[in-house]
């Protein structure tokens, strides 16, 4: 891995790692845990790698691998309907290009990668550990699935880690979405410059100042708002509805008054 790319061959691999593969465009990245035996955990919504459950999902899906028909031999369906799941490295992949998420990189690093969701200044928790929560989260589910909030890179890096943010209003831990968010906050924030200067170098300068804060401020690692939760304690909460355990349109209706 370097400054530019954290693409990695498949035999340098571990159990634990926290690994992803951009789709089409590099609309975005797809992530999961790999867990050994070429098999790798991941978090869906529902089986679709990411949605919205807005027009919007007509792009993303767009983007996103185009799948055979034929089912793989290898990887079985899950009888569960809560989106954590287990393929082949293969399946994972989808005939993209296989990366390495990294932790505990220094800020210059971090700042480096302009594009989010490839790096964290967090620190990893033990690959034992990270194995026993993406297993944990197999069996149990990771909640509601959120596209800002709680997707799959959120899911890789809890098992990494085992933070959770504190308010479940806010932004997830995903680098991708603090991006996302990013671009279109350091536009608004460098607007104001318009007003004193028409320097089209000074206004990009402070965009990307405004981007650069905002990605750093935003990074789990950074954070003072999230806490370490152990992951029978999060299955637990999911279970007695202390968090979603289901997208809003998926939860039953009240029943009408008598």
């Amino acid at each position: 891995m370097g400054l530019l790319s954290n693409r990695v061959e498949r035999s340098s691999l571990k159990p634990g790692d926290h690994i992803y593969s951009w789709r089409a465009a590099y609309i975005y990245a797809h992530h999961g845990i790999y867990v050994g035996d070429d098999k790798v955990i991941h978090f869906t919504r529902r089986g679709q790698e990411v949605g919205t459950g807005t027009v919007l999902d007509l792009l993303l899906v767009s983007s996103g691998p185009t799948r055979s028909q034929a089912p793989c031999p290898t990887c079985i369906p899950s009888e569960e309907c809560h989106g954590v799941i287990i393929s082949c490295l293969n399946c994972f992949l989808a005939c993209g290009i296989l990366y390495r998420f990294e932790y505990d990189v220094n800020p210059a690093l971090f700042l480096a990668k302009a594009r989010g969701g490839t790096c964290t200044l967090a620190v990893s928790d033990s690959d034992d550990v990270v194995i026993h929560r993406a297993k944990h989260l197999l069996d149990n589910g990771f909640g509601c699935y959120n596209v800002f909030k709680n997707n799959c890179e959120d899911f890789a890096i809890y098992c990494k880690t085992g933070l959770l943010v504190l308010d479940q209003n806010t932004m997830g831990r995903s680098g991708q979405a603090i991006s996302i968010i990013g671009g279109p906050l350091a536009a608004i924030l460098s607007t104001p410059l318009r007003l004193v200067t028409t320097n089209v170098y000074g206004m990009a300068a402070t965009a990307i100042g405004a981007y650069c804060a905002s990605r750093y401020s935003a990074d789990i690692g950074m954070r003072r708002d999230v806490i370490k939760v152990s992951v029978e304690d999060l299955t637990r909460r999911l279970a007695t509805s202390m968090f979603l355990v289901a997208e809003p349109s998926m939860l039953p209706l009240p029943s009408a008054a008598n």
